[in-house]
């Protein structure tokens, strides 16, 4: 089964229920987008279905239940882009990037300059191999990291399946160039026929580049489907406890234009 689903998926922290029955399946071959507002579990659901926390419930990447895959069985089919990744070390970029190669599939390949090259190249950090991550811009680092998950599943689909590029807010830190580039680049990967799970604040690009949308709300999925169908004002508008009327730019394409909160007390802020 070329899929990554959670069912019935629960997590605690401490007393506090985060998740509680969340089903989501996502399809390879198509960029599956998380949304929701702060606090909802967007987050908590990409580290569960990542393997990262624990949860009650299951999770099956290809039709194998996480708990039975080793760690480098996981290492090998997925591949996690977190919110923030701070390098304590002073490495170069061509280290951090390696570490990739060496988690995943491709392993210590005798291609590895090469590929470390091409994944240097395919994020627009070209000739940036032996420069300090310490001294990068957080967009700059960002986009190191991007090359390194892409290098740990550099090849869409394996002999065990498709490969996974799961993200989480992965253009919060950069500038709309390169949010376009990062976005274009999951888009490729999952023509390729890999897939691609992110969790994404801007509803635009959501719409943009989602073939599936989950919208999440307090733990728990309140709608899912294209993005035409779920971005409606009915659904904006429960979902993040705020009145939302979307435009439509083009056919089946919504766009979210933020409305002042000073003009309206309604959406819950002083």
């Amino acid at each position: 089964m070329a899929d990554l689903t959670a069912h019935n998926l629960h997590v605690r922290y401490g007393g506090r229920r985060v998740l509680h029955g969340v089903n989501v399946c996502a399809k390879a071959g198509q960029v599956t987008v998380i949304a929701g507002p702060n606090g909802s579990g967007k987050s908590t659901l990409i580290k569960s279905i990542s393997g990262e926390i624990s949860y009650s419930g299951q999770v099956c990447i290809n039709g194998t239940d996480l708990v039975a895959l080793k760690a480098w069985q996981m290492a090998a089919l997925r591949a996690v882009l977190p919110q923030e990744t701070s390098v304590a070390f002073p490495y170069s970029v061509a280290e951090v990037v390696r570490f990739g190669l060496e988690a995943g599939a491709m392993g210590r390949s005798k291609r590895t300059s090469a590929l470390i090259d091409a994944a240097l190249n395919r994020v627009g950090l070209t000739g940036f191999a032996n420069r300090l991550v310490s001294a990068l811009s957080g967009g700059e680092r960002q986009r190191v990291q991007l090359a390194r998950v892409l290098c740990q599943i550099w090849e869409p689909i394996g002999d065990d399946g498709p490969r996974w590029l799961v993200m989480d807010e992965p253009v919060a830190n950069l500038d709309i160039k390169h949010q376009i580039a990062l976005m274009d680049i999951a888009r490729n990967y999952a023509s390729q026929g890999g897939g691609v799970i992110a969790v994404m604040h801007d509803l635009n690009l959501s719409a943009m580049y989602a073939d599936h949308l989950v919208l999440m709300k307090e733990g728990a999925v309140a709608i899912e489907g294209p993005p035409s169908a779920v971005l409606t004002r009915q659904s904006l508008s429960h979902v993040f406890d705020c009145p939302i009327e979307p435009n439509v730019i083009a056919p089946n394409m919504p766009f979210i234009l933020p409305q002042s909160m000073f003009a309206s007390s309604s959406c819950g802020l002083q």
